[in-house]
């Protein structure tokens, strides 16, 4: 049986790859379902500070949720669909958002639907300039279920989210960076390099603090200006009486490279 998901660990980052190349990474309910389990292993592993995750092949990061899967989730009816392919298909999404560690997506190819819409919660998003970004599920007569009508408006403004909802055209990896969908653009045979590259400016400073940023700007986004002021100060109060603090204090004052210990 094929392993929906690969894993490779390179240091001190895990390499995440969905693996059907030749349903286009389709996500399957059994794709989803081990990915949440290694996202779930790799929190609990304090060696690891990123995620990067990808496609397997050269077509495609992922096309989305697989039709021919879901479609008869459909046909039970609402209920099972929503519990079977909708809530599965969130749950997936709200983790990543959410997840304490950063998680970084090499857009390696078509990023469609769920595939647009795990790009759309990783932290940050490198695309080869091959990727193309759609979001479909409107010519199937469905909107978007992992939480592309939520999302997408947030990051790009609800009109120009509304014009790629209500169309389901395609677009181009200039306009993902435009509508800030991504953060950078790279050559195709640069992509996972400039991953790993994204990694490394990361986890040179305390994972305790790239936790609590993370922890901050997630709870904070869609909340009032004071209640996430609120929430800022708190993850600073955490922060505060952490060992990490005082080394970065300490190696600022005597001018020297910081040596966390992620406590």
């Amino acid at each position: 049986m094929i392993n929906s998901v690969l894993y490779e660990l390179k240091g001190n980052v895990a390499l995440l790859t969905l693996n059907r190349p030749e349903k286009l990474n389709a996500l399957n309910y059994a794709m989803i379902d081990r990915l949440m389990e290694l996202l779930g292993d790799i929190e609990d592993n304090d060696q690891i500070r990123v995620v990067i995750i990808t496609g397997a092949g050269d077509r495609a990061f992922s096309a989305g949720g697989d039709i021919h899967e879901f479609s008869k989730s459909i046909k039970q009816g609402a209920e099972v669909a929503v519990k079977e392919f909708v809530r599965r298909g969130q749950g997936m999404t709200k983790r990543i958002e959410a997840y304490r560690k950063p998680v970084i997506v090499a857009v390696n190819g078509i990023a469609f639907g769920g595939g647009c819409e795990i790009t759309e919660a990783a932290h940050i998003a490198i695309a080869s300039n091959q990727s193309v970004f759609a979001k479909p599920e409107i010519n199937i007569g469905i909107p978007p279920t992992f939480g592309g009508t939520q999302r997408l408006p947030r990051l790009a403004g609800r009109k120009r989210a509304l014009e790629l909802l209500l169309s389901g055209d395609s677009f181009s990896a200039e306009h993902a960076y435009r509508i800030g969908l991504v953060n950078e653009i790279v050559s195709h045979n640069d992509l996972l390099a400039s991953a790993y590259s994204m990694a490394d400016r990361i986890t040179r400073h305390s994972p305790l603090a790239v936790s609590r940023i993370i922890t901050a700007v997630t709870r904070g986004i869609n909340s009032t200006i004071t209640e996430g002021l609120q929430i800022e100060s708190e993850q600073f109060a955490r922060m505060a009486v952490t060992e990490d603090v005082h080394e970065g204090l300490n190696a600022w004052i005597e001018r020297r490279v910081p040596e966390y210990r992620g406590c």
